[in-house]
């Protein structure tokens, strides 16, 4: 498996991520905020395909966007919509499906479903394309202690972080895939070849023949696969970074791969970054470090700097952790 990461919109702009999770059979599409413009570069076909969008919070630079997505998938049968957001977001997302006249809505399919997440819990309400979205349909309070989403394939936990308001931090990590281990095959003196795909993506239990032998699946399993981890990404954005933050902020982002956060200010700017409940890209840099992440990307850059300040900022967070970068897309050194 691989996870894929591409921030959508360019500097000083409206930015989202868009993260694929590829098992070589499927791909799992995760957007994570929305803000205007950033569609722009997907087709339909891919906006129809996201699975989840996920927000860190519904400023007007997060959700900007929506309203692509939304006309998008009002009706989607391919699969139910889920958007995520911190606490009150389902309440102002149902809002927004009202901001439209419903007169050509019978017999319409698509069903939403609106996820509140808090520390303890996530409220969910469903809404139907059918009823002009005008209900919201109570979903059972399902507990939360750990991962708020969890796939055969991947999971996802949320952090709260200070923006005045809550937003959410994010974390998508793979599960674990089974390796063969090289040694414990030749110590029972058993052959490499097909068989060992069938080992690893067949049923669990049964017999499988090898080299002209019937053995034991479940046996077979236990002797030759370990358990190697998957990769992990994360995405922080609009926040206050204080030594609290920071100390939550470790074991939340422990073994990530990939770090997307805000830069939104240089360091000279720090004040103006504290008032404002942001980061400096210095302290994205604090904190990658701090984590022991692979790679820092730097995105959410305020637009009052042109490209000599973005170059700056750049070697700023590279000063403290040296992989840092910009996303591909974005025409800065």
């Amino acid at each position: 498996m691989a996870l894929q990461l591409e921030v959508l919109g360019g500097a000083g702009q409206d930015n989202a991520l868009l993260l694929r999770v590829t098992t070589g059979q499927t791909i799992h599409r995760l957007l994570f905020d929305c803000g205007e413009g950033v569609l722009e570069r997907l087709g339909r076909a891919e906006v129809q395909a996201l699975d989840h969008l996920m927000f860190s919070h519904l400023h007007m630079d997060h959700i900007g966007g929506f309203d692509r997505f939304f006309r998008t998938n009002f009706a989607r049968v391919s699969k139910p919509n889920h958007l995520w957001g911190p606490p009150g977001s389902a309440r102002i997302l149902h809002h927004r499906f009202q901001g439209y006249l419903w007169n050509l809505h019978a017999g319409q399919s698509g069903t939403w479903y609106l996820h509140d997440l808090y520390p303890d819990r996530v409220e969910t309400v469903r809404l139907e394309a059918g009823e002009a979205f005008a209900v919201a349909h109570p979903e059972p309070v399902v507990p939360r202690s750990g991962p708020f989403l969890e796939t055969a394939d991947y999971t996802v936990d949320a952090l709260e972080l200070d923006h005045r308001t809550v937003s959410l931090g994010y974390v998508v990590r793979e599960r674990a895939r089974p390796r063969v281990d090289p040694a414990a095959l030749a110590g029972l003196g058993l052959p490499p070849g097909p068989w060992l795909r069938e080992l690893i993506g067949g049923p669990p239990e049964g017999d499988l023949e090898v080299n002209g032998q019937r053995l034991d699946r479940r046996s077979l399993r236990a002797a030759l696969l370990r358990p190697i981890p998957g990769e992990a990404a994360a995405y922080l954005t609009d926040f206050l970074l204080d030594p609290a933050t920071l100390e939550r902020l470790r074991p939340f982002l422990r073994g990530v791969t990939t770090l997307v956060c805000e830069s939104q200010y240089r360091a000279a700017d720090l004040e103006l970054a504290r008032r404002n409940h942001h980061l400096t890209s210095r302290q994205a840099a604090e904190i990658a470090l701090a984590a022991g992440v692979a790679e820092l990307v730097l995105f959410h850059v305020s637009d009052r700097y042109g490209g000599a300040e973005c170059s700056e900022m750049l070697r700023e967070a590279r000063s403290v952790f040296a992989h840092a970068r910009f996303p591909e897309a974005w025409p800065l050194v």
